[in-house]
């Protein structure tokens, strides 16, 4: 019950935005960001496992535009990872330009009610699923619908889910991951 009425909130706060930098692109951007994705030296997967590291985890990772129009890996962090509420944790976001061998993002620590929203929702919405943004995205990698663009954790209505953006030719193709694995959902039933 506890757990409903938090994301509840959540939800409310941090509104319809389902990806790291929010809303959903115009067909122009989309274009361009396609078109730019094709410059990039380091993967989604790689900027994830970068910041992955000891008890740090990421919550959701994308190719965006910065705000000089550049192409940018952004990945959102909780430092202490999932088992500390998001409450008593530091949210943060690492965005740098993919365009190099070696990503080297600067950090932000969230203050704002905007990310600070956003980023509490991602983590609980992963802390309950009981995996971590890399074993979503292995399951990506292993449905290859193109190259990795995104992956987020969003709540739609009452639902949690994992969305996922390919680009595949030149076109953004979405899909998206149940929180919890069919088969843990089967093996908790009747005990």
């Amino acid at each position: 019950m506890k757990t409903t009425i938090a994301l509840s909130v959540l939800a409310l706060i941090a509104g319809p935005a389902f990806r790291p930098g929010g809303g959903d692109r115009a067909p122009d951007e989309a274009a361009a960001l396609v078109k730019a994705l094709a410059r990039s030296k380091v993967t989604l997967t790689d900027g994830v496992r970068q910041v992955s590291k000891g008890s740090e985890e990421a919550l959701s990772a994308q190719y965006e535009f910065d705000r000089s129009g550049r192409l940018s890996l952004s990945v959102y962090t909780a430092e202490r990872g999932l088992k500390q509420d998001a409450e008593h944790n530091v949210l943060k976001e690492y965005t740098g330009s993919p365009e190099k061998p070696a990503w080297t993002p600067e950090l932000e620590v969230f203050a704002d009610v905007p990310h600070v929203a956003r980023s509490a929702q991602q983590h609980a919405l992963l802390a309950l699923s009981g995996r971590s943004l890399l074993d979503f995205v292995a399951q990506a990698e292993k449905e290859r619908k193109g190259t990795l663009l995104s992956i987020t954790p969003v709540l739609r209505g009452r639902e949690g889910s994992i969305r996922v953006e390919y680009v595949s030719g030149d076109e953004i193709v979405e899909s998206s991951f149940p929180l919890h694995a069919e088969d843990d959902e089967e093996s908790g039933e009747g005990h």
